[in-house]
């Protein structure tokens, strides 16, 4: 099928964005969310440029746009479906499959009820490289962001599952992340100026990137 990636630059998006790839599908189109409100629970986006880059890495056309309804159909005829990074969220996925079905396009969700922590290490397998960008759930705390997701990474978060029922794929919008390279990406991003931005009372924090080089893989 002819596809829409709906990407937020982490993890989720690109993977399977990649798993679509994989099956054959072609992705027409690079479609970023970004919302006004900047607390909103369906697409908070840190670093929302940087999806830009992405996209521009892969060679495929990027829309930014606020809303999804529209954007997708004007997109009708010329794309047969999107694809999503869902994985346990039901009201994300159920607004996005309602949408795809009253404008008769499909919806995929590759990794939706992917077990997290067999698919985090698959991500990390497959060469995807990862930072966290954002934390929203104590007691993930400033010393996160900027972390590269590792096996470490996997099996601290796997405990603090365990413990305080953190999402090991952060669906519940504890963190978020940002793919600095990939195998569908010829050269990979590097961070080369950030600034965190932490707010101890709500122990909650983004890492703005000012700059990132664009280099060859070694």
């Amino acid at each position: 099928m002819r596809l829409a990636a709906l990407l937020s630059g982490g993890k989720d998006s690109l993977y399977s964005m990649y798993k679509a790839r994989q099956e054959g599908h072609k992705i027409r189109y690079v479609i970023v969310f970004f919302s006004e409100n900047p607390e909103s629970y369906m697409f908070h986006i840190p670093n929302v440029h940087l999806v830009e880059e992405q996209a521009k890495l892969m060679g495929i056309e990027c829309i930014k746009v606020p809303t999804i309804r529209n954007i997708l159909a004007s997109l009708k005829g010329k794309i047969d479906g999107i694809v999503t990074g869902a994985t346990a969220s039901n009201y994300q996925k159920t607004r996005i499959d309602n949408i795809c079905k009253e404008l008769s396009i499909g919806s995929m969700a590759p990794i939706w009820q992917a077990p997290p922590a067999q698919t985090l290490r698959n991500i990390i397998a497959e060469g995807f490289r990862i930072m966290i960008v954002g934390i929203a759930a104590p007691p993930l705390d400033d010393k996160w962001l900027g972390r590269l997701v590792d096996e470490q990474c996997v099996k601290e978060l796997e405990a603090l599952n365990e413990k305080h029922g953190i999402h090991v794929l952060f669906e519940g919008g504890e963190a978020e992340s940002l793919v600095l390279d990939c195998p569908m990406f010829p050269r990979r991003m590097e961070v080369v100026e950030s600034e965190k931005h932490w707010d101890a009372k709500s122990r909650s924090g983004w890492l703005e990137i000012k700059r990132v080089n664009i280099i060859n893989k070694n």
